[in-house]
């Protein structure tokens, strides 16, 4: 089994040639496992890649930009840069934008759903502890006084899909990244 740090981005030449890979994700706060993963490899290829690339807007360091078209979650550096990650976003109906700011953070977030929620899907439980079998996944952002949350997830073939009820979803291994980069009163900025 391999070992996989949260900045390990590539997969190797002998994962793409065998079928299946199991690796750990570590918790970079921890040093501990946080999950085992067992992937088949072209999925695994087909993640799409965090990546530093040039940014030239109007916000500023510590800004979190979400472009819902795009599915795509920018995290501003400064100095020309920004971090870009993929993610999953609301599917149609569920779509929002403006702009608010990180009230809490979460690690391992146990999950009580929405009562909105719970009226379209009366099958969910009332609460899930955090863990890994959890929908919030590893770490959890709360957007302002909304109802959503930037979050990991469970279901990474999600990832770059319009399929939550408005919530940003992320690898795990990406919003653990994210985490421990943001600080409570960043701003959040979801374009649509």
């Amino acid at each position: 089994m391999r070992r996989l740090g949260i900045a390990a981005a590539a997969l190797s030449f002998a994962a793409i040639l065998s079928p299946a890979l199991a690796y750990e994700v570590i918790d970079p706060l921890t040093h501990q496992p946080i999950a085992t993963f067992q992937e088949d490899a072209r999925t695994m290829a087909t993640a799409i890649p965090r990546e530093t690339v040039d940014y030239n807007g109007p916000y500023g360091a510590g800004t979190i930009i979400v472009s819902t078209k795009e599915r795509r979650l920018y995290y501003v550096l400064g100095n020309g840069k920004a971090l870009k990650y993929g993610v999953g976003v609301g599917r149609p109906g569920f779509a929002w934008g403006g702009s608010k700011t990180i009230t809490r953070k979460a690690e391992w977030p146990g999950w009580t759903p929405p009562p909105q929620m719970l009226k379209r899907r009366p099958d969910l439980p009332k609460y899930m502890p955090g863990g890994p079998e959890n929908p919030l996944g590893a770490r959890a952002l709360y957007i302002g006084s909304t109802l959503y949350r930037i979050h990991g997830s469970n279901e990474p073939d999600t990832i770059g899909q319009a399929v939550s009820s408005g919530c940003i979803r992320m690898m795990n291994e990406d919003v653990i990244d994210l985490y421990a980069r943001v600080k409570v009163g960043a701003r959040v900025v979801v374009q649509r």
